[in-house]
């Protein structure tokens, strides 16, 4: 089963992309709002995957889209419940996305108490980059991540300045649902978010490790 599953194409058939939000305390601040005691967890479906090659969809019910950088981290094999200690073990290796997010939607549930599903959630709304084996990233905690649009740097963090870490999210997460093999938990962005519009052009890249390039689309439906 592994050789029709090969994890350098992890988002053609796996299965859940968990989020965290909150995660640097930079962005925390950004957005106006509180450093919480566990980390905020939303959901994206697997349709929200584009690979570089596909572009960025704007959902039609948005005029605010903005461009959220992230790295993530993909699930080896299945665990439930896994101790923090043991949490590496499942992991096998990373990629870099983004959350885009339809910000005035999400805006409007906040006000409204409500899920960010429609912010978060549409179409190819998690650009995803080339699978990169844990074995060329010894340390996840001390990356580079940067985020340019037409040219002009917009994000610029380290991995080094997240509140959770990735062992601890990892067990936190299994703990409340279990994780498959093919898995990609998104570890939360840095300061800097913001719009992008029709035809803008989205570079960004783990520095030393991996970049990607997307163009961003407004379909028709």
């Amino acid at each position: 089963m592994a050789a029709t599953r090969p994890l350098s194409r992890f988002w053609e058939w796996g299965k859940n992309i968990v989020c965290v939000g909150r995660n640097y305390a930079d962005h925390v601040r950004e957005m106006q709002s509180a450093v919480l005691s566990e980390p905020v967890l939303f959901l994206k479906p697997s349709t929200a995957y584009a690979p570089e090659g596909s572009p960025v969809l704007m959902p039609a019910y948005s005029r605010n889209l903005h461009h959220e950088l992230e790295l993530g981290v993909v699930m080896g094999k299945r665990c439930r419940a896994v101790p923090e200690a043991a949490a590496m073990d499942y992991v096998a290796g990373y990629a870099l996305c983004l959350d885009m997010t339809a910000r005035d939607v999400q805006d409007e549930c906040k006000k409204k108490g409500l899920p960010w599903t429609l912010a978060k959630s549409f179409t190819a709304s998690c650009p995803v980059s080339a699978f990169v084996p844990k074995e060329k990233i010894p340390d996840p905690h001390n990356l580079k991540l940067w985020l340019k649009v037409n040219g002009e740097l917009r994000q610029e963090g380290e991995t080094s300045s997240m509140i959770f870490s990735i062992p601890y999210i990892i067990s936190y997460v299994s703990k409340i649902m279990t994780l498959e093999e093919g898995d990609i938990i998104l570890t939360g962005t840095p300061k800097g978010v913001g719009p992008v519009k029709e035809n803008d052009e989205i570079q960004a890249g783990i520095h030393g490790v991996v970049s990607m390039k997307f163009k961003v689309e407004r379909p028709e439906y």
